[in-house]
């Protein structure tokens, strides 16, 4: 696969996967309807398609120049760190307006379907890697 086309498969597959468990869950811990959960979903995961796109880019080029290659439990806690930091500063505001909400409020709102995400992108990432192989900025 080439670098975009790997970073267009994964975004596509770990956000189909994560409407998936995120929507039904968010109706289920904000005690809102379904499609109104569903639709909350669709936009977080928009916002986190794009930002999957755009930090997997950054974070390849960076990772491409190090002298060490491979992706090692350091580096894969590092990528999941990053992505998840500035996922929150994304995703706050929008959640803030969705379920009507402070800033604050969505923010510790947030902070609970962040724990999910942090050992999601981890093991998606690696399951990832591992059915189709490292991106050649890992090799």
């Amino acid at each position: 696969m080439t670098p975009r086309t790997r970073r267009v498969v994964q975004a596509l597959l770990y956000e189909a996967i994560a409407v998936a468990v995120v929507g039904p869950t968010l109706g289920w811990l904000f005690d809102e309807g379904l499609g109104s959960a569903l639709g909350l979903a669709l936009l977080m995961s928009t916002i986190a398609l794009l930002w999957n796109y755009v930090f997997n880019g950054w974070f390849e080029r960076w990772e491409a120049r190090q002298s060490v290659k491979g992706r090692s439990p350091q580096r894969r806690l590092l990528h999941g760190l990053g992505f998840e930091g500035g996922l929150v500063l994304l995703l706050v505001p929008p959640m803030a307006w969705w379920l009507q909400i402070s800033l604050w409020q969505a923010f510790l709102a947030d902070l609970a379907v962040l724990v999910f995400f942090f050992f999601y992108a981890i093991g998606f990432t690696w399951a990832f890697d591992r059915i189709f192989g490292l991106p050649e900025s890992a090799r």
